[in-house]
């Protein structure tokens, strides 16, 4: 299975910042010394094209960013410090969710080691989201495929105000979420469906509400393809994620997400979404499980495509 990847996913960030950029290089050495995929299997990435971003942000936006010329409210809502490497390293993190989405519906299966980037807006980024990958990866399949039906599958325990925002309108594209209800962000866009709970949900109560909603979901929608935000923010031990989900109920999850795409011959693309984990590693350790448990469902299912 295909994986997309760049040692430009890690930006060293000041000292004490809460987003655990390391993150990213964990997973991936976990990945390759867990024999869960080979040097062959990762394809690294450069950063996206401006005329692939510019679907999506708007030019003046682009370019103020890529300057790193936010204004201190600006930077204070994305809560990244600005910089022309912030930019690169995030057009490289679209581009990873790019190619991914695009080899999952020639392959099966794919995924980015990173993205899931639901909070950014075409004029601003929030939440440690600069460029939003899924928006601008849909709008790039819309441009060779455009009767494709897309389903944004996002379990992050934080709604995905962006993505909503950005892709609402679009009837070729369903976005579900299911996160917190009032947790981060405040002001809630609403998706196709959106599953709120309540703070601190156990992981039985949680599963039994993604049992409820997402299969009916994807059986109303019927799509071409799926793109799903796993998110390590669930876990328990999560500083900002607010639900009580332990690694078994984590793995529940990823499970019967899969279930509903590749035994069926629907394409997806796994993302990795937020996570917080009080334990450094482990926020690694849970995004390494959901790229695990995606490449085990597509070795069962041979590597089908529709």
């Amino acid at each position: 299975m295909r994986c997309f990847y760049s040692p430009g996913y890690f930006l060293p960030l000041p000292d004490g910042h809460p987003f655990p950029m390391v993150k990213f290089p964990q997973a991936h050495e976990m990945l390759l010394t867990g024999n869960v995929l080979t040097v062959a299997d990762i394809t690294e990435v450069e950063p996206a094209a401006r005329e692939h971003l510019e679907r999506v942000h708007t030019p003046e936006y682009l370019d103020r960013l890529s300057r790193g010329e936010l204004t201190p409210k600006e930077t204070t809502i994305l809560g990244l410090p600005p910089s022309p490497e912030l930019f690169l390293r995030c057009a490289r993190e679209v581009e990873g969710t790019r190619q991914a989405m695009r080899a999952a519906l020639t392959d099966g299966a794919a995924a980015n080691l990173a993205g899931g980037t639901h909070h950014a807006f075409a004029d601003h980024g929030e939440g440690f989201c600069a460029l939003n990958d899924v928006a601008v990866a849909v709008r790039d399949l819309h441009t060779d495929h455009p009767r494709l039906k897309i389903m944004v599958v996002d379990t992050d325990a934080h709604q995905g105000n962006g993505t909503h925002a950005l892709l609402g309108n679009d009837p070729r594209v369903f976005t579900y979420s299911i996160h917190v209800a009032a947790n981060y962000p405040s002001r809630k866009v609403p998706g196709s469906l959106d599953v709120g709970l309540e703070r601190f949900v156990t992981g039985p109560t949680y599963l039994d509400a993604l049992h409820q909603s997402l299969p009916a979901a994807v059986e109303r929608f019927r799509p071409d393809l799926a793109v799903w935000l796993s998110g390590a923010d669930p876990h328990q031990n999560d500083r900002f994620g607010q639900m009580q989900l332990t690694v078994r109920d984590l793995t529940e999850r990823d499970r019967f997400v899969l279930s509903l795409f590749l035994p069926r011959g629907i394409p997806l693309a796994t993302l990795y979404g937020g996570g917080y984990n009080r334990e450094l590693s482990n926020t690694a350790r849970l995004h390494r499980n959901s790229v695990a448990a995606t490449v085990e469902a597509w070795q069962n299912t041979g590597g089908r495509v529709g």
